[in-house]
């Protein structure tokens, strides 16, 4: 398993749930969506690799995920800066997603931000650094279009920025202390 972390000390990535699921969290932060809508990407895949791509996301989402076909919409923007043949106005593309079960044993459910940033500031695994996988989620939602940014995301990055920053300054000062 890697979440930008290992089994032992695991990171944290966003997890897709079902809205009826998700009204049922007490979630004390104050940056509380009441947004339907969900940002993302969708990409895609020739027919000739739609097995092996299949495949290779079965194994990395299989522990407590479910395959659900649902309906994207396309922001027109994007569509014209990639070049893409867009669909008439409002029509979706019928997409693969996967969406975490209330079971899945990562779940952790709502923790306050300053926990899930420490977390994130510390925690590395074969994939990386899961600091860089929020930065990236960050930079990603905020340029997908309009009304895309997020800011739990944007406050989250802040958090772990700061942390970062802590820490490489206790470093360099330790550092320098032993020269």
């Amino acid at each position: 398993e890697d979440h930008r972390g290992t089994v032992a000390k695991p990171g944290r990535v966003v997890t897709l749930i079902e809205r009826s699921f998700w009204e049922t969290l007490k979630d004390d932060d104050d940056s509380e969506s009441t947004s339907e809508l969900v940002w993302g990407a969708a990409y895609r895949i020739p027919l000739v690799h739609k097995d092996e791509v299949k495949t290779y996301l079965d194994i990395r989402e299989i522990n407590g995920y479910t395959v659900e076909h649902v309906d994207f919409y396309p922001y027109p923007a994007v569509l014209m800066k990639t070049h893409v043949k867009a669909p008439e106005q409002h029509q979706s593309i019928k997409t693969l997603l996967y969406i975490g079960l209330p079971n899945n044993p990562n779940f952790l459910g709502v923790q306050h931000p300053s926990d899930v940033a420490e977390v994130i500031a510390k925690s590395k695994g074969p994939s990386g650094e899961n600091a860089e996988y929020l930065f990236m989620l960050e930079e990603a939602l905020d340029n997908l279009g309009l009304g895309s940014r997020d800011d739990h995301i944007n406050k989250l990055s802040s958090m772990v920025r700061q942390i970062l920053g802590e820490q490489r300054g206790q470093n360099e000062q330790f550092w320098l202390g032993t020269v």
